[in-house]
């Protein structure tokens, strides 16, 4: 759901912003409606050398198991953009080979777009540029490994896990049209 136009913006956060508007209610009555909006986001299903590379985070106050590499989309930068970037901070990779493969707008009341990227054959050029925030450590696993991991450990997004979920519970063909999307072959 996107901001409608005539909100004010009643708050300025340095992550979340929050807006606010009369809306017209359905017996003519009005009322004060409210929205958050947050900088969209990016996570990459990093591959290198037929493996899914995942993370271990940690960030002060907050400890993540084994998601994906991502992080926020600035001001001003598109989202693909933001995915290269985050790519070659938290482990030192580029990849000339991209793909989206979903977009999530993962809460109601919430301008928020999550962007699910592939960077098939990954290359490591560099040392990770971590944020002072930042303690990552990058892990390699297989297809089967990701797909238990993303069902079975906290932190990952929940509409992410959904669909992996009901891909197991159809059964190996759409299992493997995954793995397809994601290595290519």
């Amino acid at each position: 759901m996107k901001i409608p136009r005539q909100a004010k913006k009643v708050f300025t956060g340095e992550i979340f912003d929050i807006y606010q508007w009369p809306q017209k209610m359905f017996d003519g009555s009005t009322a004060t409606f409210e929205m958050i909006k947050r900088p969209d986001t990016v996570q990459i299903i990093a591959i290198q050398d037929g493996k899914i590379i995942t993370t271990k985070e940690f960030q002060p106050g907050h400890k993540r198991d084994h998601g994906l590499i991502g992080g926020r989309v600035d001001r001003g930068e598109k989202p693909f953009a933001a995915a290269k970037r985050e790519l070659l901070e938290e482990s030192g990779m580029i990849s000339k080979k991209w793909s989206l493969i979903k977009k999530y707008e993962p809460v109601h009341k919430m301008e928020w777009t999550v962007y699910y990227y592939v960077a098939r054959d990954c290359k490591i050029i560099a040392k990770q540029n971590l944020d002072a925030g930042e303690k990552i450590t990058l892990c390699q696993k297989t297809f089967e490994q990701f797909v238990e991991d993303a069902v079975t450990l906290p932190q990952w997004n929940n509409q992410f896990v959904g669909d992996v979920l009901k891909m197991q519970i159809k059964g190996k063909t759409e299992l493997a049209k995954f793995k397809k999307q994601i290595f290519g072959k």
